[in-house]
């Protein structure tokens, strides 16, 4: 298997709910900026909603820290319209979601439950040229903390920007960084 780290971007071209309004998001929306590409299973769901939520308690610290947040689930864009408006928890959702009915996306990034028609609980960063930086797969069963993304995304814009110096195991901003070279072999 080949790692998905360092590959860039699919070309894709699909139809999303954003703010009251059905809208076209292509790969050239996400280049120049941060993205996290947040796959789930299905609209209308059990876990789904409380990683939504989660996240959407965070973006607006994302988008202050330059990231766009795409969801993603192979539902069409009709159904995301239709959760939005009758479920108060996605009611707090601000960041597009994206249809993928297709599973274009969700093949693209590796994470299709071809038996099921579904994506698995995958998070993908991608940096500002197009980059997948970092990758993360869950089982359906397994939810996630966007407290940790932020952390991951925080340690990813910081390696970016700091050429030679990488960020150690529950790194924060404004914690001391590695450089790695031969006097830190065996000294760690």
């Amino acid at each position: 298997m080949t790692s998905i780290i360092n590959s860039q971007l699919t070309e894709f071209k699909v139809q999303a709910y954003h703010k009251g309004a059905f809208k076209t998001v292509t790969h050239n929306d996400v280049l120049g900026k941060w993205a996290v590409f947040f796959f789930y299973p299905a609209d209308f769901t059990f876990v789904c909603p409380t990683e939504l939520v989660d996240v959407a308690e965070k973006y607006d610290q994302l988008q202050q820290m330059g990231v766009e947040v795409y969801s993603v689930s192979t539902d069409k864009h009709y159904t995301h319209k239709a959760w939005h408006d009758t479920s108060d928890s996605i009611r707090k959702i601000n960041y597009p979601m994206l249809a993928d009915p297709t599973g274009l996306l969700a093949r693209a990034f590796g994470v299709m439950k071809e038996d099921e028609g579904v994506a698995y609980r995958g998070t993908f960063v991608v940096n500002p040229a197009g980059q997948i930086k970092i990758a993360e797969i869950n089982d359906n069963g397994i939810g996630r903390n966007a407290e940790e993304l932020v952390r991951k995304i925080e340690a990813a814009q910081f390696v970016a920007t700091h050429d030679g110096e990488v960020c150690p195991a529950k790194w924060k901003q404004g914690q001391e960084t590695l450089k790695p070279s031969i006097d830190l072999v065996g000294k760690i």
